[in-house]
């Protein structure tokens, strides 16, 4: 297999030099089929049940029967929270028990994310940087570091070591720029913008936790 290299920069956006990727690991062939089912998956794992209907037994009221079983004529009935009185449990409703989660292999998670990188590598949506230089969390700072590489006004997510990052605070009033933790790295949130930035420690932390 050929070799792989991407640009390297430093922080304030000028090129630096090359950087020797392994091709085994950003040189997967993509397999669209096998992306989409982890995203699929990964989305139905994220969602939240919502509507919610209750039965007989959680509709509050109904604990005494509201007649005597025989000799008043009319129907017999044990709560006024039956199903069949207005106001009372649902049948077959939607609950919250129900459960979408959908169980995909560990092994086909980790290809699904090497193929996504290796296409963020060959189409030079993979920007990869030196070290991080943000000693301060001032959005000004990072906004003029990042109008500087070629992912300026695109969606951009940054890959950062930890929540505590000046990154990740400056970040947050920055609507086309979002962050997440190396070991948080997901194929969902790669596929959402069009850009990846990472520096050479963590490109290498990613490597070693997916490969």
């Amino acid at each position: 297999m050929a070799d792989i290299s991407v640009k390297l920069y430093d922080f304030a956006g000028k090129e630096i030099g090359t950087e020797k990727l392994d091709a085994d690991f950003f040189g997967a062939e993509v397999k669209p089929e096998l992306v989409q089912e982890v995203v699929v998956a990964q989305q139905k794992n994220a969602r939240e049940v919502l509507a919610h209907t209750k039965g007989r037994a959680e509709v509050r009221g109904g604990g005494k029967k509201p007649w005597r079983q025989k000799g008043t004529g009319r129907a017999r009935h044990g709560s006024i929270r039956s199903p069949l009185w207005v106001g009372g449990g649902i049948t077959f409703g939607p609950t919250k028990v129900r459960n979408f989660a959908v169980k995909v292999n560990k092994k086909v998670k980790k290809k699904a994310l090497a193929m996504v990188l290796s296409d963020k590598v060959s189409s030079e949506k993979l920007i990869l940087v030196d070290s991080y230089n943000m000693p301060e969390a001032k959005t000004k700072v990072l906004k003029t570091a990042l109008d500087k590489f070629p992912s300026k006004d695109k969606k951009t997510l940054v890959v950062t070591k930890s929540a505590e990052d000046n990154i990740v605070r400056a970040a947050k009033n920055m609507p086309k720029v979002s962050t997440i933790n190396y070991a948080s790295l997901n194929v969902f949130d790669l596929l959402k913008n069009e850009y990846l930035i990472i520096n050479k420690e963590l490109l290498n932390k990613v490597k070693e936790n997916y490969s």
